[in-house]
């Protein structure tokens, strides 16, 4: 498994013809970080010019899901009960969404990429 190894043969996927005949490896860039049950990781293959993040669910100490993007712009955001807002005395108050962005990874080189959020 890549994750345990820190090596794929399976590159993300781009045409037979780009590829270079390295194996793809992921050497983290950033240090990994937990929010509950999900963690990060991010890096860039230099050799395939890939940046890559990793999303694992983990449950009582055992990875349970692997999500792997590659060349997508990743955001974490925490969604919380923001309260109640009132427009008016007298008027019932109205229930407010609280967003927080928690953790972005760092796109490579500048490019332009799809982004993701992931809502916890």
């Amino acid at each position: 498994m890549s994750l345990l190894t820190n090596q794929s043969t399976i590159p993300p996927s781009s045409s037979s013809s780009a590829r270079p005949s390295k194996s793809f490896i992921f050497h983290p860039i950033s240090n990994i970080v937990a929010f509950g049950s999900m963690v990060l990781v991010e890096g860039f293959n230099k050799d395939w010019s890939v940046s890559w993040v990793h999303a694992w669910t983990v449950t009582n100490g055992i990875i349970t899901q692997v999500k792997e993007y590659f060349n997508t712009s990743v955001t974490v955001t925490r969604f919380g009960d923001g309260g109640s807002i009132a427009s008016s005395p007298g008027i019932t108050s109205q229930p407010r969404a609280n967003c927080q962005s928690v953790w972005q990874s760092k796109v490579s080189d500048n490019k332009s990429v799809p982004g993701l959020v992931l809502a916890l």
